[in-house]
């Protein structure tokens, strides 16, 4: 008879698979990364006996849960881990390592396989995380992409990314694109602890000896806090500097933001926060462009009233090493420009290295 082990952090890749048994709720806010989502309570149901806990009786509790747990484990033995072969070996875990993950572990090993029960839970992960994106960025050597609104930084990125440069794409993983406008349709962000859990995934996964390729950015992307040991790294790290052409950021702009194109109210509700800056003449003369699809002069005045003051101001406070960058002149920022642009950064900085 198969006994339950207990495993810690460190060992997570020695495991077949990683069976997070939260509710659905408590997964989509952070989860390990490629864990499986095999709930032995539901959202309603872990509320349910949460409040029979406190209203009646633990006993009753347990016993209601226990008999719930039961009948959702038969239901995952039967589909979720059917096929599973006799060598698997699953890493469980719940909230603190404690009954519902001690359940789901426990069936297992009777069953015969070698699982083993997440010394801790989610909770000791999640601490892991917090200590871990207060040490990782300090091991690698950033190089900063800055450059106004529009000129095509998030795009580099990608055509980096493409060449197999080492890209961490915070806008990517916050679902966000960094600026007032920068909600993107029909996607929420993540959640501030999933946020940060993909940002330890991407940056444990880096080479130490190769740079990193990263956006500038402020202190928030959207409405979520890049961590400050992060950001720190960044705001001293040396600057690569796009100066694109005007014509070329606002065709960028108005490719990027179709949603608005199509629905110009969205656009002058989304601009409202700018009204005790800009005034009301200048939000009704922005709405009244937007009304006539006049987007060209509509974004060329948004990016030299609003964003390109907004940008300097912001850059020249936090990146110092900006005045020594790197700086790269594009015309147009179209993929092949672009890509062309990555592979001579690449070059570059491997010339540098050598």
């Amino acid at each position: 008879m198969r006994k339950v082990q207990l495993a810690n952090v460190s060992q997570l890749t020695e495991f077949d698979d990683i069976i997070d048994v939260r509710t659905p709720a408590e997964f989509a806010l952070d989860h390990i990364p490629n864990a499986i989502n095999a709930p032995v309570l539901n959202n309603e149901e872990r509320v349910r006996i949460g409040t029979l806990y406190k209203q009646a009786s633990p006993f009753e509790a347990k016993r209601e849960g226990a008999a719930l747990i039961a009948r959702n484990i038969a239901h995952h033995l039967e589909t979720l881990f059917h096929d599973r072969p006799r060598e698997w070996q699953p890493l469980v875990y719940c909230w603190r390592g404690g009954k519902r993950s001690g359940s789901m572990a426990h069936i297992f090993a009777q069953i015969g396989w070698r699982a083993a029960q997440l010394d801790g839970g989610y909770k000791s992960f999640r601490r892991h995380v917090i200590d871990e994106l207060e040490t990782l960025p300090s091991l690698y050597k950033f190089r900063v992409v800055c450059g106004a609104t529009g000129s095509g930084k998030s795009r580099l990125l990608q055509a980096l990314d493409v060449q197999g440069a080492q890209v961490l794409d915070l806008e990517k993983i916050a679902r966000h694109r960094g600026s007032l406008l920068g909600n993107l349709p029909d996607e929420a962000q993540p959640a501030q602890k999933m946020f940060e859990t993909q940002l330890w995934e991407t940056l444990r996964h880096f080479d130490v000896q190769q740079p990193v390729f990263v956006e500038a950015e402020s202190r928030k992307i959207g409405n979520l806090a890049v961590p400050t040991a992060l950001l720190e790294q960044m705001r001293q790290s040396e600057c690569i500097a796009i100066d694109a052409s005007i014509s070329a950021r606002v065709q960028l702009l108005t490719e990027d933001y179709q949603h608005f194109l199509t629905n110009p109210d969205l656009l002058s509700r989304s601009l409202k926060p700018l009204l005790e800056i800009q005034g009301k003449k200048v939000l009704d003369d922005w709405h009244e462009m937007a009304t006539k699809s006049e987007w060209s002069p509509l974004v060329e005045d948004l990016l030299s009233r609003h964003y390109d003051p907004a940008y300097q101001r912001s850059t020249d406070n936090n990146y110092p090493q900006l005045n020594n960058a790197h700086i790269v002149k594009l015309r147009t920022l179209d993929e092949v420009t672009l890509s062309a642009t990555a592979q001579a950064l690449i070059n570059t900085i491997r010339t540098c290295n050598n």
